[in-house]
């Protein structure tokens, strides 16, 4: 595999870095750590002639309890104790995602943004070929669901759930200025699937933003992968919980890995407020998560074996947040 010619450019602001996406439109892709772009590249998966590299841009650093920048990378944010003391849930993310190796390229933006994943999708452009293409990538149908207007492809970040269920925002800079939104509304949950996100034209990430209230909260993060060393999730789940005497002040769960966005549940949480965290809650709060997820065929795992594991997983997540909270059944 090799990567065919593209003009790099190495913007040293944020505007800089606008300025020269307006210029190329539908024809760049914005570089962070490139460990997921590069290798997709290779695979001449949706090739740009221009990539906008982002490592120059200083505004998009720093790591601090309220904002961490959109190029840290993740093996920084690893090694901060501070922050692993109040977001366990974050850490627990930041040490599944890939490998080492890979966390000291990888960045914060990248993995909210993160391509997402079929099976039909992530192979060499022969094996593509002898197939027919897909949807997403040359082709004009989808192999998972078959039909001609809607991708599958699978959310595979890490962080998202996690910072979602904190009540994380994005600060997001483009050609109309800047705008602060919760994270869950970058991802398009409406949408073909093919476009991943509600990012407009030309938007770039320049940072994650988390409340003051976060830090009341005690999160966890659990991922299910076929190699536990390496792969993307093939699920998961998050919950942040802030317990007064064992009564529910704050909750929420949120699972990526098994449809084309991560995904929050607040219309199960809601009705716990105020209520103690018992067991049997936990159990049929899990299993009413699990009735709400549609994963489909386009990863190693079978769909009913992710389905059913999602509420293994999720009261897995409670339980270690409401530990972690001081909480008792």
């Amino acid at each position: 595999m090799h990567l065919d010619p593209f003009e790099l450019h190495r913007p040293s602001s944020v505007d800089e870095a606008v300025r020269l996406a307006a210029a190329h439109p539908g024809a760049f892709d914005f570089l962070a750590g490139g460990t997921d772009l590069l290798p997709n590249y290779k695979m001449h998966l949706n090739l740009r002639p221009h990539l906008i590299a982002l490592d120059g841009v200083g505004e998009l650093q720093g790591i601090g309890l309220e904002r961490l920048g959109a190029m840290e990378r993740l093996a920084q944010l690893e090694r901060d104790a501070e922050l692993a003391r109040a977001y366990p849930g974050v850490a627990d993310a930041l040490a599944e995602v890939a490998t080492p190796l890979v966390r000291a390229s990888a960045t914060v933006g990248g993995n909210l943004l993160v391509e997402t994943r079929c099976f039909f999708f992530n192979q060499s452009r022969f094996w593509r070929a002898s197939l027919g293409y897909c949807l997403k990538a040359e082709g004009d149908r989808c192999h998972v669901v078959p039909q001609k207007e809607r991708c599958y492809a699978t959310f595979s970040g890490d962080l998202a759930p996690v910072l979602m269920a904190l009540d994380a925002e994005v600060e997001v800079a483009g050609p109309s200025g800047r705008r602060r939104v919760p994270l869950g509304a970058i991802y398009d949950a409406a949408g073909d699937g093919i476009r991943r996100h509600r990012l407009s034209p030309g938007e770039i990430v320049v940072a994650v933003h988390l409340p003051g209230a976060a830090r009341r909260r005690a999160s966890a993060y659990l991922k299910l992968r076929v190699r536990p060393s390496f792969d993307f999730p093939e699920l998961g789940a998050a919950a942040a919980a802030e317990l007064d005497a064992g009564r529910v002040r704050a909750l929420a769960v949120a699972v990526g890995g098994l449809e084309t966005y991560p995904r929050r549940f607040d219309e199960l949480t809601a009705p716990l407020i105020g209520e103690h965290l018992s067991d049997e809650r936990l159990r049929a709060l899990a299993e009413e998560v699990m009735r709400a997820v549609r994963p489909v065929h386009n990863t190693f795992l079978a769909p009913d074996y992710r389905r059913k594991m999602t509420r293994v997983f999720v009261r897995r997540a409670l339980e270690r947040a409401r530990a972690r909270s001081g909480g008792a059944a």
